[in-house]
């Protein structure tokens, strides 16, 4: 099962709507995916456990070595086909 993490500055609103709108979306797809949420200063420490990284905010100074997402497209519904196009995609390689 593939780890994804969805990080927002506080890891309290914003990314736990993220993550509980990419964890439904994966769900009616089939797909088993492990969703967290967590705070931007928190992303480091777990970044090293996660197949996929969902950003809604910069990460300015972090090295960030695997498939990166934009979480505005699930928090607005603007562009949110191709945006989990391309996470089906990652999870499927």
């Amino acid at each position: 099962m593939k780890n994804i993490i969805v990080a927002c500055g506080s890891g309290v609103a914003t990314s736990q709507t993220v993550a509980s709108k990419i964890s439904r979306m994966c769900e009616d797809e089939g797909i088993q995916a492990n969703v967290e949420a967590v705070d931007i200063k928190s992303l480091d420490s777990v970044i090293g456990q996660a197949d996929i990284y969902v950003s809604i905010v910069p990460t300015e100074g972090l090295e960030i070595k695997i498939p990166t997402l934009s979480g505005i497209p699930f928090l607005t519904g603007m562009g949110i086909d191709e945006e989990f196009e391309k996470l089906k995609n990652y999870l499927n390689s």
